[in-house]
């Protein structure tokens, strides 16, 4: 099998900013002339002038489809690794030449998609992966993409035939990585976690973004299956390797909030608010910790207040800012955000309402038995009980919710996608 674990690993962390959609937030006026605005990077930085490099290269040459694709590449990598989403708005500038195309150099069309479904423009994004995979079918980091959207959508027999596709054109651990993911949502909870970490152990020589990518898995696996202490080990581990990922900071968070640890999870994400996912967790901490001191008998800190209240602003803001856009990227957050911070359980509904319409992860069903939960409204959990039933999600956070919510007779899981003859077929 051929290892490709450079650019596998950009098209890993750059799939996983599904849940991280960048962020655009209000101008912010300086109030003095010696208010630091931004630390720009030094111009001796190596990472700098290679980007200054392709640039120039590019400039003197804006239809060469390689130099474009290398930029651009090269932006979307360190966006997921410096928590920086302006970055993937330069990968799109590199590729405007082709942005409106039908049918882009595969190169380009891989990393259109990887920015189409970063905004959650996941049709798009799919017809482009369906092209590039029918063009290339050899394409790793295609299918790979493609299954990781398959699995957003809810599409699990689908998203296992792409990870089927993946276990000849890549590496083990890539392989089982992908497939877990999928086997794990579906009813295998602990066989995936099993096989994924025997893989992981195995794979001493990973490059380390994909044993990042593994390990952040790892420890959502094993939160799901209600294991604090080994999903902190994991994420803990996870971070050694890629200490800015927004994904796993955001993954990490809020499993640091689930466990009322809100010192903590506020200490994660302050220095990573320009990310509206990780400005959301920030102001959930705040609000926790507020909440801690109140029934302790404290007043909670006048900095403390204004901070979280300087948060929310912020949080409306961009909210505001989408919807004038027409932008739907963050209807899990304003939900969130919704439910949790302003207290609008009917509002918070229908945004987790329009979100599950799309999306099907765990924390989208999350958010809205939560909402439904507290809106009162049954009827409205009702087909995300139906999904879970037929899928035998296992999460230790969200059966208690689904519990409350279920008619007294519970449903029996019905088919599952195929995933265990597959996975015995690729036993490590």
């Amino acid at each position: 099998m051929t290892s490709i674990p450079l650019f596998l690993g950009a098209a890993l962390a750059a799939t996983l900013s599904l849940q991280a959609p960048p962020a655009r937030a209000t101008p912010h006026l300086p109030s003095a002339g010696t208010d630091v605005i931004e630390a720009l990077p030094r111009r001796s930085d190596p990472q700098q002038l290679e980007l200054r490099r392709l640039r120039l290269q590019l400039m003197a040459a804006p239809r060469n489809a390689e130099l474009a694709a290398a930029l651009a590449q090269r932006y979307i990598g360190i966006g997921r690794s410096e928590s920086d989403p302006r970055y993937f708005g330069y990968a799109q500038a590199a590729l405007a030449p082709w942005w409106k195309e039908a049918a882009p150099p595969a190169a380009i069309r891989l990393l259109r998609a990887t920015l189409l479904q970063n905004i959650h423009q996941f049709p798009a994004a799919m017809a482009d992966l369906d092209g590039v995979t029918a063009a290339e079918p050899s394409n790793a980091q295609a299918w790979l993409t493609r299954a990781t959207v398959q699995t957003v959508l809810g599409q699990y027999s689908a998203a296992t035939a792409s990870c089927a596709r993946l276990s000849t054109l890549a590496d083990q651990l890539s392989s089982i990585t992908c497939l877990t993911n999928v086997s794990g949502l579906t009813g295998r909870l602990l066989k995936s976690d099993m096989l994924l970490a025997t893989t992981l152990q195995r794979s001493t020589n990973a490059e380390p973004g994909m044993q990042a990518w593994s390990l952040t898995q790892l420890a959502e696996m094993a939160a799901r299956r209600g294991d604090a202490p080994l999903a902190e080990t994991r994420y803990q581990a996870a971070l050694k390797l890629a200490p800015r990922d927004s994904y796993l900071l955001g993954a990490y968070a809020d499993f640091l909030l689930d466990r009322q640890r809100a010192a903590d999870a506020a200490a994660l994400t302050k220095e990573h608010r320009r990310i509206d996912g990780l400005l959301l967790r920030h102001a959930l901490a705040l609000k926790q910790q507020q909440a801690q001191r109140q029934r302790q008998g404290q007043r909670p800190s006048s900095e403390l207040q204004e901070q979280l209240a300087a948060d929310t602003h912020e949080l409306q803001a961009r909210f505001d800012a989408a919807a004038l856009r027409g932008d739907s990227v963050h209807q899990r957050e304003q939900a969130r955000y919704e439910l949790h911070l302003s207290g609008n359980a009917k509002a918070a509904l229908s945004l987790a309402q329009r979100n599950w319409a799309v999306q099907k992860e765990p924390a989208d069903l999350r958010i809205l038995l939560e909402a439904a939960l507290q809106a009162g409204d049954r009827a409205a959990a009702a087909p995300a009980l139906a999904w879970m039933a037929q899928t035998a999600l296992e999460d230790a956070a969200i059966q208690p919710l689904a519990a409350q919510l279920r008619p007294a007779a519970a449903t029996t899981p019905a088919s599952r996608p195929d995933v265990p003859r597959l996975a015995a077929r690729m036993q490590p």
